[in-house]
């Protein structure tokens, strides 16, 4: 049992400044380690020991599975959200805000909270719990988070064209990161994202049909 469960009663202990960094360690730790290693590989057990916890340390703070999914879920919602409204917010002056937007959008699905939810809804597919644990967190960030800091960020209107503008970039960029590309694989990439930044021109307006694959050039 940890020093805060000794002086507090469980209830209040799990609140004190100390508990708390605890808890948000072991959060950091299992964000990381669904991202690195995998839902299944990354177990309560090897996640206290990436956090310097006792298996009694780890057990007070989330003393089953479901109890540490359901933390995770919530941190990871925090940590993606906080990311996208920075993204948001980071646009260089001048930039052409589509292309900015998928640029930004890329990199942040590479990053730990992204790749660890990425890695909770492919296990939620044959999993009714995660998918159970998970579906809230989805519904919020595809109607809240990814919303308007993403309309922002690809500066896009209403209406249904510019939905269809937001869905093409989002969905397309995290199919693409959860894809395998086994050979030239940086040139492929590179020419996709060229290709979605068109057809997100074209949809918002900005370009014509012709300009979603120059016959003269090759996509840059």
């Amino acid at each position: 049992m940890t020093d805060d469960a000794q002086t507090l009663s469980p209830s209040l202990a799990r609140d004190t400044p100390k508990s708390l960094r605890t808890r948000a360690r072991i959060l950091d730790h299992a964000t990381r380690l669904f991202a690195e290693l995998g839902y299944a590989a990354a177990t309560n057990a090897r996640i206290a020991e990436a956090a310097g916890l006792t298996r009694g340390a780890m057990l007070y703070h989330f003393p089953t599975r479901e109890a540490l999914i359901d933390a995770a879920v919530e941190h990871i919602q925090v940590e993606r959200a906080r990311l996208l409204a920075a993204a948001a917010d980071s646009a260089p002056p001048g930039a052409d805000l589509a292309d900015h937007a998928i640029d930004a959008y890329w990199r942040l699905l590479r990053q730990p909270a992204f790749r660890a939810f990425a890695e909770l809804e492919a296990i939620a597919k044959t999993d009714p719990d995660v998918a159970q644990r998970i579906a809230a967190a989805q519904a919020d960030f595809d109607q809240a988070h990814a919303g308007e800091p993403f309309s922002r960020l690809l500066s896009a209107g209403g209406g249904a064209r510019f939905q269809a503008s937001r869905d093409l970039a989002r969905f397309m960029l995290e199919g693409l990161a959860r894809a395998t590309l086994t050979y030239d694989a940086d040139a492929r990439v590179e020419n996709l994202l060229a290709v979605i930044k068109r057809a997100i021109h074209m949809l918002n307006r900005k370009g014509d049909l012709h300009d979603l694959w120059p016959d003269d050039t090759a996509p840059r």
